[in-house]
């Protein structure tokens, strides 16, 4: 039986996924909402997913380990950006500051390379100002966009992804999980 090259690539985004996922604390997102109804975790598996699946659709000549752990640690800022006393009530406009908040926890957590650092601290440009460097920042900034769009008049978003890159079924559940916040 013959392979697809679409399953393959998608054992290699599910090895980077686990990698990622061995450090409990990257779980936590799930306990945020970043648009509509789709958690912080959610969110970033499929800003990973479509910018990984985009660059390999446009043939492009990419660093796939970093673009899509980059992309999954985006929005690792680990805390409700919707609630009234958030960490960044008095620094300024969330938009602006979680890239930065979510570099910091990622070098923490994760030995973050160059290339990975510039993904995840730019990919709020232009709200950010400093446009991205590298072809991998630009397609997760652009990603990131649409998909948050998507998420917003979603109401349930990526209902097929989990089943898609996720094998573990605790961790499928606590993906796939919503919170009733609403």
């Amino acid at each position: 039986m013959k392979i697809r090259q679409k399953e393959v690539e998608d054992l290699i985004f599910k090895s980077y996924l686990e990698e990622v996922m061995k450090k409990k604390k990257f779980l936590k997102m799930n306990r945020y909402i970043q648009h509509g109804n789709t958690s912080c975790l959610l969110h970033s598996i499929a800003v990973s997913y479509y910018s990984y699946r985009l660059a390999k659709f446009l043939r492009l000549n990419i660093h796939e380990k970093e673009l899509i752990r980059g992309a999954l640690l985006h929005d690792y800022f680990l805390y409700d950006w919707h609630a009234k006393y958030k960490p960044t009530r008095n620094v300024g406009l969330h938009g602006r500051i979680h890239p930065k908040i979510a570099l910091f926890n990622a070098r923490k957590d994760y030995d973050i390379n160059e290339l990975e650092a510039d993904i995840i601290a730019r990919h709020m440009f232009p709200l950010t100002f400093t446009p991205p460097k590298y072809k991998e920042s630009i397609i997760v900034c652009l990603v990131d966009k649409v998909l948050s769009t998507y998420e917003v008049f979603s109401k349930n978003a990526y209902t097929k992804i989990t089943d898609r890159v996720v094998e573990n079924k605790k961790e499928r559940r606590i993906i796939s999980r919503r919170l009733n916040w609403y």
